[in-house]
């Protein structure tokens, strides 16, 4: 009766304690499973015949190597699922920031900051410190903290995003042109003109844009040409508003139609926003605010619709109201004005 097989280990472990298949000194299969330790590990110690020890994990000598190999059989596969790569992974490595550039906007023969501010408007010469101090000061685009840093007049600077325009020879009016008045500063026919308006100034003033000779309202008048240029150019999206008198009744569908375009003949036209503010028999007020600046445009829009003007007087202009000045007077805005105007046009 054959004994059952032993996964002991010990001495004689493997397939035959001292032998082979067979042969040896020890034929039978006693002794532990494949992988036992000791003398005679694998299948068959080192006996006289047989295939040597160290077979699937053994320590012994003689033989060939097991297939599974300990120190010096093959190398274990991969696990599955693993990468069969034994190189650890090497961490990636972040590309430093490369530091902006240090501009430096320090005029050695400009005027301190602070004083320049100060003589704009902002403010006393203490707050201006304050505001520069706090980081709320832009010099040609790059904040500036330092109290000791001096500026031309010509650089472009900003407090809290609003430009500060610090030549004092920029002059910036909000003018109310009458009625029969041409949109001119001098006129080889002998009309009046703005140019009679002004005549009496030093600086030379332009105006901004252009209002029809029976068309009364706000104007700019200024000599600073790249506000004036943007005020005006439709890119750049600068509202008008107008307060027109037109032939009534309305209709309430009138304000979609002018948003979605009329056809003129020279080419489509829109408003931006429509809207009637009375209405009394036989005629109506309303407000149109557009951005166009093709001639008599609004005259033009209006009459399309079949609702021609009976009079129209320009209201605003971007953040500029024309508010209570009288026709053939001007104002001169303020800094907080200015500042609106240049950031209405995108400087």
């Amino acid at each position: 009766m054959t004994p059952p097989r032993s996964r002991d280990s010990g001495a004689g472990s493997g397939r035959g304690a001292g032998g082979g298949r067979p042969g040896g000194s020890g034929g039978s299969r006693s002794g532990g499973g494949r992988s036992g330790s000791g003398q005679g590990g694998g299948r068959g110690a080192a006996g006289a015949g047989g295939r040597g020890a160290g077979g699937r994990g053994g320590a012994g000598t003689g033989g060939r190597p097991g297939p599974r190999g300990g120190a010096q059989g093959r190398p274990e596969r991969p696990q599955r699922g693993s990468s069969g790569t034994t190189k650890r992974s090497q961490p990636t490595r972040v590309p430093r920031e490369q530091p902006a550039p240090t501009v430096d906007v320090h005029d050695p023969d400009g005027v301190r900051l602070q004083k320049l501010l100060a003589a704009a408007g902002v403010g006393s010469r203490r707050v201006c410190e304050n505001l520069i101090s706090e980081g709320r000061v832009e010099v040609d685009g790059h904040v500036v903290t330092e109290l000791g840093v001096r500026i031309r007049p010509d650089q472009t600077v900003h407090v809290d995003g609003v430009k500060v325009q610090l030549d004092e020879s920029r002059v910036y009016f909000a003018f109310n042109k009458p009625l029969n008045v041409v949109t001119t500063m001098s006129d080889e026919l002998g009309r009046i003109n703005i140019g009679d308006y002004v005549k009496d100034r030093t600086d030379r003033l332009f105006h901004v844009g252009r209002l029809d000779a029976d068309t009364e309202g706000l104007l700019i008048l200024t000599n600073d040409g790249e506000l004036a240029h943007r005020l005006q150019h439709p890119q750049y999206g600068v509202l008008k508003t107008y307060l027109a008198q037109v032939r009534g009744p309305v209709p309430r569908d009138l304000g979609r139609t002018l948003r979605e375009g009329v056809e003129l003949e020279d080419g489509p036209a829109s408003v931006d926003s429509f809207r009637v503010v009375d209405s009394q028999p036989g005629k109506a007020l309303v407000e149109v605010v557009l951005h166009e600046g093709r001639k008599h445009i609004v005259r033009r829009l209006l009459e399309a619709v079949g609702h021609p003007v009976l009079s129209l007087v320009r209201v605003q202009v971007g953040p500029i109201h024309l508010g209570d000045t009288k026709p053939g007077k001007m104002r001169k805005l303020n800094k907080d004005e200015v500042g609106k105007l240049y950031t209405a046009a995108g400087l």
